[in-house]
């Protein structure tokens, strides 16, 4: 099969270009794959981080990709479609996670479309987070130019199937991000960011963003004894001033350690690897990437049940879920964490888990759902 995987490779950097990275590598080994990206990605005054771009710390797996598609600029669609065409794709395949991108992929995908290419994409997200006018109109124009998609848990599954009851599609876990390399010894990763080795670390990891409840853990980490210590690692989208200003109201400094700054992908197995659980208190979710990443290492999750945060643990006993965004709530699963063996045994069911959330079997769900698409006349 012929792949035209249309979505953000390097020079991009990010959750999403690792995502597709490693899909991509899956791929190649049974396919011809080509990767298409952006030429502009986000208007440098609608990016709220410090760069879209790799830097010279990072560690970017270089796909090579041609730069086709300009988001804001509608002449580069009908011209990125005309590219992705000459190359002859048997399917289109491509990611979707903002209405941002809903006229850009969009229009692209439906030009191919027309032309009997098979379109598929991957969505992290249906209705965004952060909701905005117009943005139910722009999702719909999008998913209408699809064959298929892929979704990744229930409450992805749900939103699409709200918008699209008939929609044809292929539910797979998230897989683990494995191109960080191995695990370090926890002692060594905690001296190499000068941490203390005797306190019991929660890592809260990724960018930082309201909806993402790092509000509700400074106040669960108030209510903790001494021996606790939260170490905050990610780039802020909008100012921390808010942040630094709960954790000098709740009088915390000494039990917060920041590192407030996009993370390099060479630093991410030391914050992994010194941390005893990734808490993750999200007021809303879909999925998270950051839960592929925190296995990949054998750190268990603590997580409120929101979206499809729950489904991505409980089934599989990786952590604890807790039932909404309380504090009173976040502050018991905690605790609990650290009692008895609970740690212990979260880490063995780990180990399973991992053996199901591969590259591998992503890949074959998508080669499986190109199948039944293929099977439905053309432009449905």
């Amino acid at each position: 099969m012929r792949i035209a995987y249309l979505s953000t490779f390097y020079p991009f950097r990010g959750g999403i270009a690792q995502f597709n990275a490693s899909l991509y590598r899956e791929f190649e080994k049974n396919h011809e794959v080509k990767a298409f990206t952006f030429k502009r990605q986000y208007p440098d005054i609608l990016f709220p981080g410090q760069s879209q771009f790799v830097t010279e710390n990072d560690k970017p797996d270089i796909i090579e990709s041609e730069r086709v598609l300009d988001t804001i600029n509608p002449f580069s669609y009908s011209s990125s479609a005309k590219r992705i065409g000459k190359y002859k794709p048997d399917l289109l395949l491509m990611k979707f996670w903002m209405p941002f991108f809903a006229p850009s992929l969009g229009w692209t995908a439906r030009t191919l479309k027309k032309k009997g290419v098979r379109v598929i994409s991957i969505l992290d997200n249906v209705i965004p987070h952060e909701r905005r006018p117009g943005d139910i109109a722009l999702i719909n124009f999008y998913l209408n130019q699809n064959h298929g998609f892929i979704v990744m848990s229930d409450a992805v599954k749900n939103d699409l199937l709200k918008l699209k009851p008939e929609a044809v599609y292929t539910q797979h876990p998230h897989p683990l991000y494995d191109h960080f390399g191995v695990k370090k010894d926890k002692i060594e990763a905690r001296k190499m960011l000068n941490l203390p080795e005797n306190k019991k670390i929660l890592l809260f990891f990724g960018f930082i963003r309201g909806y993402k409840g790092l509000d509700l853990l400074l106040e669960s980490v108030s209510k903790l004894p001494e021996d606790y210590l939260l170490v905050i690692a990610g780039e802020v989208y909008g100012k921390f001033d808010e942040y630094d200003e709960q954790i000098k109201r709740l009088g915390i400094s000494n039990k917060v350690r920041k590192y407030v700054r996009y993370i390099n992908d060479d630093e991410v197995p030391l914050f992994f690897s010194a941390a005893d659980v990734c808490v993750q208190p999200y007021k809303s979710a879909t999925q998270s990437g950051i839960a592929g990443i925190s296995y990949h290492f054998d750190l268990p999750m603590i997580a409120t049940n929101v979206g499809g945060l729950k489904e991505m643990i409980e089934p599989y006993g990786t952590g604890i879920i807790v039932d909404k965004p309380d504090v009173d709530l976040l502050t018991n699963a905690i605790q609990e964490y650290f009692m008895g063996e609970k740690a212990e045994k979260l880490k063995e069911n780990i180990k399973i888990f991992k053996e199901i959330c591969s590259w591998k079997n992503l890949a074959r769900a998508i080669e499986e759902l190109k199948e039944r698409i293929t099977e439905r006349p053309v432009n449905e």
